[in-house]
């Protein structure tokens, strides 16, 4: 357990194993530890870092709104690595932390040997899409500054991970969360590194989403979880496992 002084903000992370590092970033509202699957079967091949987003978990929630943007987080998973001595590695993401390994590849592409995007989507081209998202997004602000941590509530995911900070939630819906251009969606014909894609067929709404960026980046592969939902590496992490240990092992 490590905690990272990025301005007076302390953002946690954790590493376990050796090998290939891999950075796997949460979804909203959940925290590093939903990865444990995943570290638990793979941490005898990789290097794997999980970490919290400002807000979540035991990173810290500062009270100014405007520490919670997509350039700050990215900022932060660069900071890692760069205090874990790591010039590349495989990033990963789940849902938010799928959209920001997106984010994070279009700012540093140097820095990523291969991308892992699970139940995510890239964002809307049309204004008209971010502004219904950001809808939605101010929606689970609000309730989180009416009921406090009892506005958690969702997939597994987040109902395994626990939180300190209603506000901070709330900050990171309407910063982190939110959209605001289109540049993720319009990166994903110049990706070019190794991609693999997962989704759980009860997954309805990232599942057009994950259609998508399979066509639209050359050479991805797309994996469709049986009996799983939005957290499809917790509702069958041993399907998740295999999948992504197979990928990870033809990048060794």
């Amino acid at each position: 357990m490590t905690k990272l002084d990025r301005d007076g903000v302390a953002i946690h992370y954790e590493v376990e194993g050796q090998g290939l590092p891999l950075l796997l970033s949460h979804g909203y509202g959940a925290t590093g530890r939903m990865w444990k699957p995943q570290v638990q079967a793979l941490k005898d091949r990789c290097r794997i870092i999980t970490w919290d987003l400002r807000g979540h978990g035991e990173s810290d929630s500062p009270d100014d709104p405007s520490l919670y943007t997509h350039e700050l987080s990215i900022d932060d998973m660069r900071a890692i690595l760069d205090a874990e001595g790591i010039d590349q590695a495989v990033i990963g993401g789940h849902s938010l932390g799928g959209f920001l390994t997106l984010r994070f590849n279009v700012s540093y592409p140097e820095r990523v040997k291969a991308l892992y995007l699970q139940g995510c989507g890239p964002g809307y081209r049309k204004a008209e899409g971010r502004e219904a998202w950001n809808r939605t997004s101010q929606s689970r602000a609000e309730r989180f500054e009416e009921l406090g941590l009892e506005a958690l509530t969702g997939a597994s995911e987040v109902r395994r991970n626990q939180h300190h900070s209603a506000t901070g939630l709330a900050h990171a819906a309407r910063g982190i969360l939110s959209q605001r251009d289109s540049q993720v969606i319009d990166s994903l014909p110049h990706i070019n590194v190794p991609t693999l894609i997962t989704v759980g067929d009860g997954d309805r709404a990232f599942l057009g989403s994950s259609d998508y960026m399979a066509a639209k980046i050359e050479g991805a592969s797309k994996f469709v979880i049986d009996n799983a939902g939005h957290g499809c590496n917790l509702d069958q992490p041993e399907r998740v496992n295999e999948i992504l240990g197979e990928f990870l092992a033809g990048l060794a």
